[in-house]
Formats: C-alpha cells, sequence, structure tokens
C-alpha cells in the first residue's frame, strides 16, 4: 500500500488519476533518477542485465540502459555516471573488477549464481587431424599449427578469439607460449559463433574462444585446450610458470560472475541495491535462454518477459520489502 503522505502530493496525484498500478520504489525516500544498468555485447548479459531492469521497473524504479565498454565501463562505474553491471566474468573481469573495487567507488553485489568457463575450443573432429589434443603442448607442433590454418594465416594455425574488448590475455598466452598461432579478432559475439557454425557444418578446422553458460558447448561435440592451471601469480610474476620469461604462460580462471555497482548505489537506492545483491540465475537457465535468442532467433526482450512471467515468485522476493 503506498503511502501517499510521504510523495509529493503532484506525484501522489498524479498516479491517482492515471490509475498506477506499480509499485513505488521499496523505500519512498529513495531517489527518482534512473539507475543506469550497462549493456555490453553477448546475449547472456542482455539477457541478465534486461531481467534485472525490468524487475527492478516493476519495483517502481526508474530505468536507462546504457552501451558500455566491458572493461572501460568501470571508469564510469567509480565516477557515478554508470551505475549497475550485471556480469563480471571471473575468467575475463575480475583484475579489473578488483582495481576498483579497491578504489572505494565500485562494489562487489556478490555472484548471480553462474560459474563462468571461457577457453580454447575445438570441435572433436580436430584431434584426428591434431593428435595430443586436448593438451595444449599438441599446438606446438608445426604440423597441428597448419591443421588449424587458414589462408590468411598458414604455415601458422589461426585462433578465432573473441572481440578484442573482452580481454582475455590472448595475444599474451600465444607469445608466452611460444605457440605457432596467430589470434584474429571476432568483430562480435554474433560472428564469432556464426564463423563455429559454418566450420562445424563442413567439418573445416576451427580452434576458438568458447564460453559457459552457452548452448555452443551444448549443441556442438568437441573439447576445451587444456593449459597449464590458472593462478594469480602466473598472471603477475613472469618467473612463475611454464615460460620463466614470461606471464600469461597459463590458462585463463575458472569462477563466478558478479554483479557490481557504483558504490553510491546503496545509499540513493537501497532497495535496488538489496534486490540486485538478491539475484540469482544458474547456468542451465541460462543456457537455455540464450538458444532462445541465438538459435530460435526470438528477440531478448521477449525472452526477458517469459522468464519473468515464469518466475514471479522468485523476482518478487528480490524486491520484497
Amino acid at each position: 500500500m503506498l503511502d501517499f503522505a510521504r510523495l509529493p502530493k503532484i506525484a501522489a496525484a498524479a498516479m491517482m488519476l492515471a490509475g498506477a498500478s506499480i509499485a513505488a520504489p521499496t523505500n519512498a525516500q529513495e531517489s527518482t533518477d534512473p539507475i543506469k544498468l550497462t549493456l555490453h555485447d553477448w546475449t547472456g548479459q542482455l539477457i541478465t542485465t534486461h531481467i534485472m531492469g525490468e524487475v527492478l521497473k516493476k519495483a517502481g524504479y526508474s530505468i536507462e540502459y546504457v552501451q558500455a565498454d566491458y572493461l572501460a565501463q568501470f571508469a564510469g562505474l567509480e565516477s557515478g555516471d554508470l551505475h549497475v553491471a550485471m556480469e563480471i566474468w571471473e575468467t575475463t573481469g575480475r583484475e579489473a573488477m578488483d582495481a576498483a573495487t579497491a578504489t572505494g567507488k565500485v562494489e562487489n553485489l556478490g555472484e548471480t549464481g553462474m560459474q563462468a568457463k571461457e577457453e580454447w575450443w575445438f570441435p572433436e573432429y580436430m584431434k584426428e587431424k591434431c593428435p595430443g589434443l586436448p593438451n595444449w603442448e599438441a599446438l606446438k607442433s608445426e604440423a597441428c599449427a597448419e591443421a588449424f590454418s587458414i589462408p590468411e594465416t598458414a604455415p601458422k594455425g589461426r585462433y578465432l578469439g573473441g572481440p578484442v574488448t573482452w580481454g582475455g590475455f590472448d595475444d599474451e598466452r600465444v607469445e608466452a607460449l611460444e605457440l605457432p598461432f596467430e589470434v584474429i579478432h571476432a568483430g562480435t559475439d554474433a560472428a564469432l559463433f556464426a564463423e563455429l557454425e559454418s566450420a562445424y557444418q563442413r567439418k573445416a578446422p576451427i580452434l576458438l574462444w568458447i564460453y559457459a553458460p552457452h548452448w555452443a558447448p551444448i549443441k556442438y561435440k568437441g573439447e576445451w585446450v587444456e593449459f597449464p592451471p590458472f593462478s594469480k601469480a602466473c598472471y603477475e610474476d613472469a618467473s612463475t610458470g611454464v615460460n620463466p620469461d614470461s606471464a600469461y604462460d597459463c590458462g585463463k580462471p575458472f569462477g563466478p560472475i558478479w554483479k557490481v555497482s557504483w558504490s553510491g548505489v546503496k545509499d540513493k537506492w537501497p532497495g535496488a541495491h538489496k534486490a540486485i545483491s538478491a539475484f540469482k540465475l544458474d547456468n542451465d537457465e541460462m543456457g537455455a535462454m540464450i538458444a532462445k535468442v541465438d538459435l530460435d532467433g526470438k528477440k531478448v526482450e521477449d525472452v526477458t518477459a517469459e522468464w519473468i512471467a515464469a518466475n514471479e515468485a522468485r523476482w518478487s522476493e528480490w524486491i520484497k520489502k
């Protein structure tokens, strides 16, 4: 029940005339300024962000979606020009996240419930052409590199990385592990998986960045390359790892996908801060939603609406007073 006495009289009258049925923000004293949620360039992140944004709208908040670079967004979060980022992957974003939270201007709002894996991946049929896979050392052979080559990179193999904005240190890894491969970055998430689809249908050579949660490692038979295990020291200390002269001579980290916010969110929109902290999804349901968009051609907004309609009992707890 709205406490109209605590709202400006004009706003209360306007809501009564409009017959508004949307609840006010959890705390009527919270700011009516829009909460700015960042959007990136992969389907899963668009889904998590729209789910959170639409749930916050149902709690009465004003929401603005802002396109932002995955790693460069931290400058905006620190300044308060951006407010919430729903997916920071342990695999690629932990270093930037830790640096931002160390300033005190960005807050880690906890895990999303999803576990991230991002690594080099190859179709099962490539094992015949590159014996020794999934061990990374198989990639050091000239014959194996040539098996993964394309005319533009031959005799070097090609590794198809994600968009440059994703980070991931693939170029550094190739150099550190002395792999006869050239890193070519896909322009977009869609282009990355379109190329996988094309290569897989033709049984053409391909070695690329695959991540989970996602439909690709479920739809296609293949394996992730097994690099030397990740350690923080491997990324920071060149003397650590298989190459004593280079950092990044190991695999990518695995782990949670995190939510972060500008540190001012907890004071300006405390109810939203509580709701975002409570947000949880798992890999299976996210993979299914990504498939609906990428494979079935549905719009992100429609898939989001379906999830919200089917899970009211869950998200209503996030915004509960």
